[in-house]
């Protein structure tokens, strides 16, 4: 539990420390996890405005029901929508832009025009009391979202009110998350500039494939890392690059031709040759290398269509020029491809996950395969196409997979 003093300490740092952070999603989870930190609360969520429209999505913790499954388990929520009106809290907070501090929400004023959900505390098992509810303002006075934790607690773990220098303390917080907020929605909007330039090309590079891919991207990593005792520090560092380059791992096509993009029939072996060098001209936008970030989206977009037994592509390439490297020259075929190991984990990371998102999803040429399907034949592939300890990961944490799908879905 973090004295006054402590406070005032994390505030004076946590503007440096958010603005190292540059993935929207991933910048939403620290905010919230920091707010729980820093108000010793078990729970909480962020809602953020979603495009224009007078609705929410949310990310959710919460302690409590966390220790009842494994440590590094995330709660899984399903994504909704959330109207700016005076009928929720949330609604009422983002709507009259001034925080609420309700000591017990089952006890609210029936005078007030709000009310409190008892939806998830009836469907998790759980109690709500004490809400702290904050909106998250720009310096033009546009609120972005809505900070909200829960039941704050004592030494004891007891819960009880949050107080008023909580209050006033976490007004500071959520001043200083709206700017690292708009700046990553920022570099966010940006990123989805660049996907719809692949999409006017390709169909099916869209922001909600991009961003499903970026998802299990993050969620396999954060597993594999685990697994292999990486510090958390390394951890966090790296879901955040992890998730913006894969967002663009398939960039290099707005480089391919339409003849051969958006060619209704079979590619011929010439065609198929050609369309393999967008991992190369993907890599090579990347490749005056100035940012972490460029490291890794050269690297997930050279990489994401090896193969775990060697048979992928592009292999040891020149990125600036496409040719095999020296001693990498194979005069009878194709260049050998990099093969277990050899293949960056970002770039078996993604693989996996854009595989298994193309065949979740519907395609002009198909209709999307049912998870079962899916799951079979990516298991069938472990070893072959993909790192069997990855697979084993997304196998493991479907249910997290679930749950990406289900807050990025398609447009209908």
């Amino acid at each position: 539990m973090l004295s006054q003093t402590e406070k005032l300490n994390s505030i004076a740092n946590l503007g440096v420390e958010l603005s190292q952070i540059r993935d929207l999603d991933i910048l939403m989870e620290k905010i919230l996890s920091e707010a729980r930190r820093f108000m010793n609360a078990d729970a909480g969520s962020i809602y953020i405005r979603k495009d224009d429209h007078l609705n929410f999505i949310s990310y959710t913790q919460n302690d409590t029901i966390r220790h009842r499954h494994s440590e590094v388990e995330k709660l899984i929520y399903s994504t909704f929508t959330l109207p700016i009106d005076e009928k929720s809290i949330a609604g009422y907070v983002a709507a009259a832009a001034r925080s609420l501090n309700l000591p017990d929400v089952h006890r609210i004023d029936p005078t007030k025009p709000y009310r409190f959900s008892p939806y998830f505390d009836e469907v998790s098992d759980y109690r709500t009391t004490s809400v702290l509810t904050i909106p998250l303002v720009t310096a033009k006075k546009d609120v972005l979202g809505v900070l909200q934790v829960i039941n704050a607690q004592d030494e004891e773990k007891h819960v009880i009110p949050f107080s008023k220098n909580d209050e006033k303390m976490m007004l500071h917080f959520a001043s200083i998350a709206a700017v690292a907020l708009e700046r990553a929605k920022v570099t966010r909007a940006i990123l989805l500039r660049m996907i719809r330039m692949a999409e006017m090309r390709d169909p099916e590079e869209t922001g909600a494939h991009v961003n499903r891919v970026a998802g299990y991207s993050v969620e396999i990593y954060e597993q594999w890392a685990y697994r292999n005792a990486l510090p958390e520090k390394k951890i966090d560092a790296t879901r955040d690059i992890l998730r913006m380059a894969a967002m663009l791992h398939d960039v290099g096509k707005v480089a391919i031709s339409d003849v051969i993009l958006k060619k209704p029939s079979p590619l011929t072996d010439e065609e198929y040759k050609i369309m393999k060098q967008h991992a190369v001209l993907g890599a090579r936008l990347f490749w005056s290398r100035q940012s972490d970030l460029d490291d890794a989206a050269a690297e997930v977009a050279l990489n994401h269509h090896e193969r775990w037994d060697g048979k992928g592509y592009p292999g040891y390439v020149d990125v600036t020029t496409g040719n095999p490297l020296p001693g990498y020259e194979n005069r009878d075929g194709p260049t050998p491809g990099k093969r277990g190991l050899e293949i960056p984990v970002f770039g078996r990371i993604v693989a996996l996950a854009d595989v298994f998102d193309a065949l979740s999803s519907a395609r002009v040429y198909k209709e999307a395969w049912d998870e079962t399907r899916v799951i079979e034949t990516i298991y069938k592939d472990s070893g072959h196409r993909f790192d069997p300890e990855l697979v084993d990961i997304l196998i493991s944490n479907i249910h997290m997979i679930r749950s990406i799908q289900s807050r990025y879905a398609d447009s209908s």
